[in-house]
């Protein structure tokens, strides 16, 4: 997906996961916005994958694409649901490449809705058996990979419900945003009260959301 900017810098949004239903039609809004602002909205879909060292190559060669149009070399990445964990591994590894990452009820820790509920896809994507993925399981899980970013002084903004049963609150965001406070980071976490993995305003309207993309993106 790729919305042409009319901004002379070309700010863009990097959205995971990009796959043949997602974005869809709950996105509308953001892309209107997004469009509006000059800030275009782009994707890569790689099928299912969860972080392994060769979708993070993927994810470069498409990042090498888009600065090879004219786009920023530092987008605002939106990880929604498994695309945060998507976007967060590419992130980690590249920590002067981006702008912010903003995550959506976003998986960013591979012990927790990968291994739980979706450990069969995960070894796929690692080309691995279950033994070899648990055992070197912690170190390719992002979560335990913030320094860079802390350092480059990346901003992060969540939205996450209280009440989400598929990406739990506490196994992901506020793994992440607890580690990244103490390394120094900057982290904003909204958290929805009562709510779930679910496609609603509060999730897919949010006002906060959108004016931390454009802040980040003209800066």
């Amino acid at each position: 997906m790729d919305a042409n900017s009319t901004n002379k810098n070309k700010p863009w949004v990097w959205y995971a996961p990009t796959l043949p239903r997602h974005p869809d039609s709950s996105h509308t809004w953001y892309i209107k916005n997004l469009i509006e602002e000059g800030i275009s909205i782009a994707g890569c879909d790689q099928g299912e994958v969860r972080g392994s060292p060769a979708s993070i190559s993927r994810f470069s060669d498409f990042y090498n694409e888009m600065l090879s149009r004219g786009y920023s070399s530092k987008p605002v990445l939106l990880g929604q649901s498994r695309g945060g964990l998507m976007m967060l591994s590419w992130a980690v590894k590249n920590p002067k490449k981006l702008k912010a990452f903003i995550g959506i009820y976003p998986v960013l820790n591979l012990r927790s809705w990968p291994i739980k509920r979706s450990l069969s896809t995960t070894l796929a994507d690692f080309r691995m058996d279950q033994d070899a993925f648990l055992d070197s399981v912690d170190r390719h899980n992002p979560i335990h990979q913030l320094e860079g970013l802390a350092k480059a002084k990346v901003p992060l903004f969540i939205l996450h419900g209280d009440s989400d049963q598929v990406v739990p609150l506490e196994e992901n965001t506020q793994v992440v945003v607890k580690k990244y406070l103490k390394l120094g980071g900057e982290a904003k976490v909204k958290v929805v009260q009562g709510k779930g993995h679910q496609v609603i305003d509060a999730f897919f309207k949010s006002k906060d959301l959108i004016q931390f993309i454009i802040q980040q993106s003209t800066d």
